[in-house]
């Protein structure tokens, strides 16, 4: 296994971080099963693991935790907070109150002592990125978090998380995860080169495409019975994500491989992507994951990728996981609310 830098952390990690979002009811119950499939994985050489207290409502983390039990101290081990844990509406996003009480939870049932690695899930636009550095800054001060990172940023906010920090003297976002594979390719635009310019390591969600890229999901034939499908119906069945992989999959298979393993290998390629999330379900799917782990893909197999999905475009739509900006998600951000119309046909305001 050859390591990698994780940005400038001077934490080494394996190319592939094994994701755990499918451990527990959300689609495999079984904690001695999922132990194993951990098990493997670090025999396998992965010391990077992935995963976040709204997994299954912490079943996730309490999976992980059996498993590095003796094993702890070779694992770079990274977990999430910041969506909902509970109906609560204080549950939730990146204030103080909520960071401070979500990192112990994680904490208990991680069975550790520290987080290698603490992400924020999701910025909340309703809290000052101030406000979360500040928290989060002490929880490395207090030993409890060794680096910190955010999910599903835009540019934008990888750039005035990065100047806040530096302007009040807080720790800063060492690591994005975002969303990126042969389907879903503009992060290549400004995301990646922001982290690049900042030193920030990239560990690369859904590498797969929620699983298009896995040869399963074909045009014109039946849909298979899978979570996928259940979740994220129109992704699966996305005219122009079957149309790109109708023309990946000879492309794979005159060179070789399959469609999975060159996906995955596409994404480990990119310099600015540290490791891809594998999110296996199975213990066979990781077997045919960790198949893949050494290939690399040519020059010319490359330039071919570009032309059927070219860099900076997004053709898979991800549905529901993509980051969408407040500007756009809120209503009331894009129309003035009924006295201000009313104001502005009686000409009592101008249409600043």
């Amino acid at each position: 296994m050859q390591y990698r830098q994780l940005g400038r952390t001077g934490i080494q990690v394996s190319p592939y971080c094994l994701g755990t979002m499918m451990f527990g009811k959300i689609a495999n119950a079984d904690h001695d099963e999922c132990v194993g499939m951990i098990h493997k994985a670090l025999d396998f050489g992965i010391n990077f693991i992935d995963t976040a207290d709204a997994y299954s409502q912490g079943e996730s983390e309490e999976i992980v935790g059996k498993a590095l039990k003796g094993r702890r101290d070779d694992v770079v081990l990274a977990t999430k907070a910041s969506l909902p844990m509970g109906d609560d509406p204080n549950r939730r996003g990146g204030s103080r109150r909520w960071l401070t009480r979500a990192v112990e939870d994680s904490l208990r049932r991680l069975q550790t002592d520290h987080i290698d690695l603490y992400q924020i899930h999701r910025l909340a636009p309703d809290t000052d990125i101030e406000e979360t550095l500040s928290v989060l800054t002490d929880l490395m001060r207090e030993g409890k978090v060794r680096a910190i990172g955010a999910s599903t940023v835009p540019a934008s906010a990888i750039v005035e998380a990065q100047w806040v920090a530096e302007r009040r003297g807080l720790a800063r976002f060492r690591t994005e995860q975002p969303p990126y594979s042969i389907l879903n390719r503009s992060i290549e635009r400004e995301v990646l080169p922001s982290c690049q310019r900042y030193g920030m390591g990239a560990m690369a969600w859904s590498p797969l495409a929620k699983g298009m890229l896995t040869g399963k999901y074909r045009k014109g034939g039946e849909q298979p019975d899978s979570l996928r499908a259940k979740y994220f119906p129109k992704a699966m069945s996305d005219e122009a994500s079957l149309d790109a992989v109708e023309q990946l999959i000879p492309l794979a298979e005159n060179a070789g491989l399959s469609l999975t393993h060159m996906a995955l290998a596409f994404v480990v390629t990119h310099p600015a992507i540290t490791s891809a999330l594998i999110g296996p379900r199975t213990p066979k799917q990781l077997d045919d994951l960790l198949a893949g782990a050494e290939v690399q893909l040519s020059d010319e197999i490359l330039d071919r990728i570009d032309e059927i999905v070219p860099p900076g475009v997004d053709v898979a739509p991800l549905e529901g996981a993509a980051y969408v900006p407040p500007a756009i998600a809120q209503t009331s951000l894009r129309r003035r609310n009924p006295q201000e119309r009313a104001a502005i046909v009686r000409g009592e305001q101008g249409e600043s």
